[in-house]
């Protein structure tokens, strides 16, 4: 029973898409699949072969392809929701502050459609990629483990959630454990601060107790998550 709106789920940790048949990812779906939702899993060229600026750019287009196609999808293309964990959750959170409308002198169909969406969920996600890659002086030293954060600062900039924040960004919610020592819960603080200011609906949960897992509020943060979505993609709908 379809209510009319989709989220598509950015599969990605440390910005590498791993791929897995539908039938064993379906029980991950299965909160957001059982209110209605038609989700999307979504994967973007992987580190190291593809840079993060890559990887943006292939779930813009993912977001484009849904909305182009949506009367063969059954969804109204102006309720689309974002979510991933992560790298998932920075690359949905960029989605949510970066968003454009199409070209309409573009050639191709993809380019004249919107990327933008209509909610955010992100959980344990790196807001600012400037204290994060590699060169960064408050870079930790786990993050050389990853290839996808080898990346220069104007990059690091231009692919900061953080740094796009402005008025008409996509309502946000973002989770994050006080525990993580991989994405510290400054990230979230960071960024809600951020929407704060410029007056975006948004929410911040941090979980004293959990780590980058979000370990024993994993349920609690799925039912926040699609609570997040059914206020802001169907009882928000004209």
């Amino acid at each position: 029973t379809p209510n009319g709106a989709a989220v598509l789920f950015m599969v990605s940790g440390g910005w590498v898409s791993k791929w897995a048949p539908p039938e064993q990812i379906k029980p991950f779906f299965n909160p957001f699949l059982q209110q209605g939702f038609t989700v999307f899993a979504v994967r973007q060229g992987s580190s190291p072969r593809y840079t993060i600026p890559e990887a943006v750019s292939d779930v813009r287009q993912a977001v484009r392809f849904v909305r182009r196609h949506a009367d063969r999808f059954e969804m109204d293309p102006e309720r689309i929701g974002v979510f991933g964990m992560s790298a998932g959750g920075h690359l949905s959170l960029v989605l949510g502050t970066t968003g454009e409308d199409g070209d309409p002198n573009a050639q191709s169909d993809l380019a004249k459609t919107s990327s933008r969406v209509a909610a955010v969920v992100a959980f344990v996600p790196p807001t600012d990629l400037r204290v994060a890659v590699w060169d960064a002086p408050d870079s930790l030293p786990v993050y050389r483990n990853f290839p996808a954060l080898n990346l220069d600062m104007k990059k690091a900039e231009e692919n900061s959630p953080l740094v796009h924040v402005t008025p008409d960004d996509a309502p946000a919610l973002v989770i994050m454990g006080g525990k993580d020592e991989l994405v510290p819960a400054k990230h979230g603080t960071w960024i809600d601060e951020a929407f704060e200011r410029e007056k975006v609906k948004r929410k911040l949960i941090v979980f004293p107790n959990s780590g980058h897992g979000l370990e024993g509020n994993q349920t609690t943060a799925f039912k926040e998550a699609v609570s997040w979505f059914d206020t802001h993609l169907v009882q928000s709908r004209p």
